[in-house]
């Protein structure tokens, strides 16, 4: 069961920018694939053992199916593994590919980062999949623009204290 429930996430937004990041479990090269739409809200995340286009098929087909709806763009670095996957599982979407514009998704993987540095290392490649599935989650709930005032960010962290307390059942307990 998802943390946070559909009916509490925001609607994804048609442009989805996806990336891979290396991290190491149990000393072993992991791939960190992560899916990011243009408000920078986490749509999914998928610890892979290696970097190719059944990977990212995979990676495609999973948030296809969580999301229920195709991107209408699609925005990656310069892996061959998106074209291949993009070609077979959305063929409608526009794919673009450039190093300057994927931004967004690099950003998103720096909390990831400086976790995995205080954790020192995650231990199984399940471990980091529930971890980061689940802190991403919460993450998007508590995630705010950052160019807002001080009493916009007050009533959004309002909101999501809020929402936070109807998933948990925190007031029943």
């Amino acid at each position: 069961m998802p943390l946070v429930s559909r009916r509490h996430r925001p609607a994804a937004g048609d442009k989805w920018h996806l990336d891979e990041v290396v991290i190491s479990i149990a000393g072993k090269k992991h791939w960190l694939w992560r899916a990011v739409d243009q408000h920078g809200v986490v749509l999914d995340i998928l610890v892979q053992s290696r970097r190719i286009a059944k990977a990212a098929k995979r990676l495609l087909r999973k948030l296809l199916k969580k999301q229920g709806i195709a991107p209408r763009v699609l925005i990656t670095d310069k892996l061959a593994s998106y074209a291949a996957a993009k070609r077979v599982e959305m063929p409608g979407a526009e794919h673009r590919q450039h190093k300057g514009l994927n931004n967004r998704a690099e950003n998103s993987h720096q909390p990831t980062r400086r976790r995995e540095r205080i954790m020192k290392c995650l231990k199984s490649a399940r471990q980091a999949q529930h971890f980061l599935s689940a802190h991403d989650q919460v993450a998007n709930l508590f995630h705010r623009p950052a160019n807002t005032n001080a009493a916009d960010r007050r009533r959004a962290r309002a909101r999501a204290f809020q929402g936070w307390t109807e998933v948990t059942d925190v007031a029943r307990a």
